[in-house]
């Protein structure tokens, strides 16, 4: 099934997609479960199809703005130099575990919402990437079993401030801008899209390619991924795993490649969709 999160006139809700037909499930699920983080925790996504029954549609999808899949995530991990394409390309060496960030949840926009290039830069650079949602949170979740505990994939857009990026040998900085990642358009769950299926990763700039890959690419698969941040913290429903972009980032091309106002980036991943974001320019002074 897919998933998403948006807002109308009257607030902010989530909801069932079937279509174009979108079923609220905030309103059928009651006050425990408002958002889809919540709905996650309370396990209460089993059984979708019965809280629907045969009721009509809430909304048509053309009525909605999209939000981030998880609009108020407690984690988003992102994970760095996970494609040995990209690996290269940054003349970075391998690494035995996992390259590990943190973006915060305001950093995140929904799809077919503007990226923003903040004021302070012109080095705002392209990410596509897949990630995957926790359903059923853990700790020290050995690798043969974590797939179990991730409630589905979406595609992502881990939009990369270079200039401030490379400040410090830390990537925070150019990392968690306001409105600088996508995250959407839905999230595809297990039984749609299996997640140890292999799937291509392809990202376009005002219509040209700029990146593609396939999923059994990367140097440490999403369990591997799930296990060891388990290890360290405890993974709870809602939180977010950023998997990794492939080689074709713009900084390293020659000449450098930058996403600027008027241009428009789209991340599709095979079995998910296409996110689709317009790019505008912060205004001075904003």
């Amino acid at each position: 099934m897919k998933l998403m999160s948006f807002a109308t006139a009257r607030g902010t809700s989530y909801g069932l997609l079937q279509g174009e037909r979108v079923y609220d499930l905030a309103l059928r699920l009651g006050p425990t479960c408002l958002d889809l983080r919540s709905a996650l925790a309370n396990g209460a996504l089993k059984d979708v199809a019965a809280c629907i029954g045969a009721g009509d549609a809430d909304y048509h999808l053309s009525e909605l703005t999209f939000l981030p899949v998880i609009p108020n995530p407690v984690r988003i991990f992102c994970v760095g130099l996970n494609y040995k394409a990209h690996r290269e390309e940054t003349s970075r060496a391998d690494t035995t575990d996992p390259v590990l960030f943190v973006r915060v949840a305001e950093s995140q926009t929904g799809h077919g919402r503007a990226l923003v290039c903040p004021r302070e830069s012109d080095s705002f650079d392209f990410e596509g990437e897949i990630a995957a949602v926790i359903g059923v949170g853990g700790r020290r979740i050995p690798e043969a079993r974590a797939l179990e505990h991730v409630a589905g994939l979406s595609c992502y857009n881990d939009g990369s401030v270079r200039d401030w990026q490379a400040t410090t040998t830390q990537w925070t900085a150019g990392k968690n801008f306001p409105a600088t990642g996508a995250f959407g358009p839905w999230l595809v769950t297990p039984d749609e899209l299996p997640l140890d299926k292999t799937i291509s990763l392809v990202t376009r700039l005002n219509g040209a390619e700029v990146q593609r890959t396939t999923t059994d690419l990367m140097t440490f698969p999403l369990a591997r991924l799930v296990s060891f941040i388990s290890t360290f913290t405890t993974l709870e429903p809602g939180d977010v795993i950023v998997t990794g972009t492939p080689g074709g980032v713009g900084f390293k091309r020659m000449p450098p490649l930058f996403m600027k106002g008027g241009d428009v980036v789209e991340v599709e991943v095979e079995g998910i969709g296409t996110l689709r974001n317009p790019v505008v320019k912060e205004a001075a002074g904003a």
